[in-house]
């Protein structure tokens, strides 16, 4: 096979102006983690949902597992415009996401509390992220960090709504 063929991926110096861009990926790379378990775990209590309350629940996370999906796509071509690669092992997203598993599945309700909580957790992630890209010159990322944000915390709270029922 040809030598202009056979290219292995690799990081890339980039030359856009942002002063850390290793430093930025690495942050986005956090959220791609979080993303990819969220869009799982949600996806997951959508099948199991039962009770009253059902239908509302899974269609509510089928919207949301689906926008996630949607998103972790720009985040890793982010990751790949800043010079970096994006994870490529379910054991490095496992690794690099805060965002965890129960032991058992929880009820309805339990089920909306905990997709809260985790849509919080990763739009706390995404405010240092958006700081470090500040930080850094990048206003790209900073944008797609904000957007991200804003889906996270309103996903939380229509969560937390659903859990008060």
């Amino acid at each position: 096979m040809s030598k202009r063929i056979d290219i292995a991926p690799r990081d890339d110096r980039v030359k856009t102006g942002v002063t850390d861009a290793a430093a930025v990926a690495e942050g986005l790379s956090g959220v791609l983690g979080d993303t990819y378990r969220l869009v799982f775990k949600t996806h997951a209590y959508h099948w199991n949902v039962e009770g009253p309350l059902f239908y509302g629940i899974h269609n509510l996370t089928e919207a949301q597992y689906e926008d996630m999906f949607a998103a972790a796509d720009a985040l890793a071509e982010r990751i790949r415009a800043l010079g970096r690669l994006a994870p490529s092992q379910l054991a490095e997203i496992m690794d690099l996401s805060a965002v965890k598993d129960r032991d058992s599945l929880p009820s309805a309700l339990e089920m909306c509390a905990d997709l809260a909580a985790d849509h919080e957790r990763v739009a706390k992630r995404l405010h240092r992220v958006i700081e470090l890209a500040e930080k850094h010159a990048d206003p790209v990322t900073a944008d797609l960090a904000t957007a991200r944000s804003a889906f996270h915390e309103n996903a939380a709270w229509m969560l937390r709504a659903v859990a008060r029922s």
